[in-house]
C-alpha cells in the first residue's frame, strides 16, 4: 500500500523540463538538410494532422505515415535514428535538475506527461529526468483527464503541477480545485503565445524559468491548502 504523502510534485516533460522547441528546430534542419524542404513541410504537416486526431505530438507516427506516400526513399530509415538517438539530456532547460531536487525535500516527485508508448518514454530517459524521479513516470494521453488514476498511485494530501500550458494547469485544477497549485513557467511557444495566455485563468504561481522554482518555499505551494 502506498503511503499518503503531504505535498507531491508533478512535473511535465516539454517546455518545462526540456526545450523541445529547440529539439523541433532540431528535427526541421535535419529533415531539410538530408531530404529538402518539400519533404519537411510534408512530414511536418502530417505532424500537424496526428496532433489533431490524437491530442499530443507523435514524431514516429508521423513518420510511418509519411512513408505510406513516399516508400522509395531510403533516406528516411535514418529519420527514426535521428528521433531516438536525438541527445535529449543536451536540451535540458538551465535549472530543471536544480528545479527537482529543491521541491524534492519536501515531497515525491513525478513526472506527467503527455505523448506516445515509444518516443516520449525514450525522451524521458535519454534526458536524464527518468533517473533524477526515481523512475516515477507517468506518460497519458491527455494527462488531466487520468487524474482518477494518478491519485492512487501517488496519494497525497496537496498536489503541485508544474506545466507550460494553462489549459492543462485549468483543466487539473477543475478537478482538484484548491488541493493543487498550479504553477506556470512562460517557457516554450504555448506559454508565450498571447492568445493561449489571454484565453485562461493565471495560474497559482508564474515564473519565467523552471530555474526560478528554487526560489519558492514549501509554503507557497501549499498556501491553497492553507486557505481552505
Amino acid at each position: 500500500m502506498t503511503l499518503q504523502s503531504e505535498v507531491v510534485f508533478l512535473f511535465d516533460v516539454d517546455n518545462t523540463l526540456l526545450d523541445n522547441d529547440c529539439v523541433e528546430k532540431d528535427l526541421r534542419h535535419y529533415i531539410e538538410h538530408e531530404l529538402g524542404a518539400d519533404t519537411k513541410d510534408r512530414y511536418f504537416a502530417i505532424v500537424e494532422e496526428l496532433r489533431a486526431e490524437l491530442g499530443y505530438t507523435d514524431y514516429l507516427g508521423a513518420l510511418q505515415r509519411y512513408r505510406l506516400e513516399d516508400m522509395c526513399n531510403p533516406g528516411l530509415l535514418m529519420m527514426s535514428s535521428f528521433l531516438v538517438d536525438y541527445p535529449f539530456a543536451d536540451r535540458m532547460y538551465p535549472g530543471s535538475f536544480a528545479a527537482l531536487e529543491h521541491v524534492g525535500r519536501w515531497g515525491p516527485t513525478v513526472i506527467l506527461s503527455d505523448g506516445d508508448v515509444i518516443f516520449q518514454p525514450r525522451k524521458v530517459q535519454k534526458s536524464g529526468l527518468w533517473e533524477a524521479v526515481d523512475g516515477r513516470v507517468l506518460i497519458y494521453i491527455h494527462k488531466e483527464q487520468m487524474l482518477a488514476d494518478v491519485e492512487p498511485l501517488y496519494p497525497a494530501r496537496h498536489y503541485v503541477m508544474v506545466d507550460d500550458k494553462l489549459r492543462i494547469l485549468k483543466a487539473m485544477k477543475e478537478i482538484w480545485g484548491k488541493r493543487l497549485t498550479t504553477v506556470f513557467p512562460r517557457q516554450g511557444h504555448y506559454a508565450l503565445d498571447p492568445v493561449n495566455i489571454a484565453a485562461y485563468p493565471q495560474a497559482d504561481i508564474t515564473i519565467e524559468h523552471i530555474g526560478d522554482l528554487v526560489n519558492c518555499d514549501l509554503t507557497a505551494f501549499l498556501a491553497e491548502t492553507a486557505r481552505q
